[in-house]
């Protein structure tokens, strides 16, 4: 029996597939997107059967070809460019295909395990896992939104279900194999970038009522994110269906964030650590204008409301920026 991981050269989902490695588990059939085919160094590391094209997949996934040959399906594959504007594309990356996947796993009775995103929340100040929260500032927030409806309406029908669906509202997530991401991968790796070239981190001045890098995020280190995943594929149960924040549950400022970042690379050098306001004086961190393109596009705020999710019977802590970023640039350092 094989394990479907879509997005798998990706940023969660090689993590996730190199995770499964770790537990002996390498009949893998990894999915990507090979028009980009340079994240394949993403899975250098990890033992899998086969490596196809999305495109390819679906037609053969439709067509039968996996049909009771599958024991899971981790559907991690999306694009995640908060600023694409193509709505077609977003819909039919995003919506259209996890539907196909969506119907096939039920008809197979396949757990299928699926990335949402917290960008489904959009401005607003409250982060639970209900409708009434739910305003995305994008199309990347509504593709995924309108996903989660769908998997609401199923739940909702009796009988709809004869297998686990579970989508995870990823909040900030950070940490190894995601430098592909460019321009999107996350600050913790572009702060990391900006002191190596640089010699210190840029933030951007206060907004929306939020002082200079005080707006604040729930930033969530990748390895609690594959944890998260892994736990729920462990307990494939039809009553845990559903979706579930995953982040940390507590919002950290972007001033804690660098002060994390530049600290770590410090301690590196065998340098002392410095507080915030040092590192401020000393221009290692300096703040720039906020971007005119993002005003009214920004979570200013952001913080996983984890109710649901520990009652589901996930316990285990979540690392706080300052060790989950010392963890991956030690990683980043030691990967050049």
């Amino acid at each position: 029996m094989y394990t479907i991981v879509t997005g798998a050269a990706g940023f969660i989902g090689s993590n996730l597939v190199k995770a499964l490695n770790d537990r002996g588990v390498s009949k893998i059939i990894a999915v990507d997107n090979l028009s980009r085919a340079d994240k394949f160094r993403n899975l250098v590391d990890c033992e899998i059967v086969d490596y196809i094209d999305k495109h390819e997949f679906l037609d053969r996934l439709l067509a039968g070809d996996f049909d009771g040959d599958v024991d899971a399906f981790l559907h991690q594959g999306a694009c995640s460019d908060t600023m694409e504007s193509d709505g077609r594309y977003m819909m039919e990356n995003n919506y259209r295909y996890s539907l196909a996947v969506l119907d096939w796993c039920l008809d197979q009775e396949v757990p299928l395990l699926y990335a949402s995103s917290a960008a489904t929340y959009g401005g607003g100040s409250v982060f639970r896992e209900e409708r009434v929260h739910e305003v995305p500032l994008n199309v990347y927030g509504y593709s995924k939104f309108l996903f989660d409806q769908i998997v609401r309406q199923r739940l909702a029908t009796a009988g709809s279900f004869n297998s686990q669906v579970v989508g995870f509202r990823y909040f900030n997530v950070y940490g190894p194999r995601e430098s592909h991401k460019a321009r999107m991968a996350s600050v913790a790796f572009h702060h990391y970038q900006q002191f190596r070239n640089d010699g210190k981190v840029r933030l951007f001045e206060g907004c929306a009522g939020y002082a200079n890098g005080e707006q604040r995020r729930d930033f969530v280190y990748v390895g609690d994110v594959v944890s998260v995943n892994l736990h729920f594929l462990d307990q494939p149960y039809l009553e845990k269906s559903g979706i579930y924040n995953v982040g940390t549950g507590r919002a950290q400022t972007f001033n804690e964030l660098a002060a994390a970042s530049v600290n770590a690379c410090r301690a590196l050098s065998g340098d002392e650590l410095l507080t915030l306001a040092q590192l401020v004086e000393q221009g290692l961190i300096e703040y720039i204008p906020f971007p005119s393109d993002l005003r009214g596009k920004y979570q200013s705020f952001t913080e996983a409301d984890l109710s649901k999710l520990r009652k589901a019977g996930y316990e285990a802590p979540f690392a706080s920026v300052e060790e989950g970023v010392r963890r991956y640039v030690e990683w980043l350092s030691s990967h050049g």
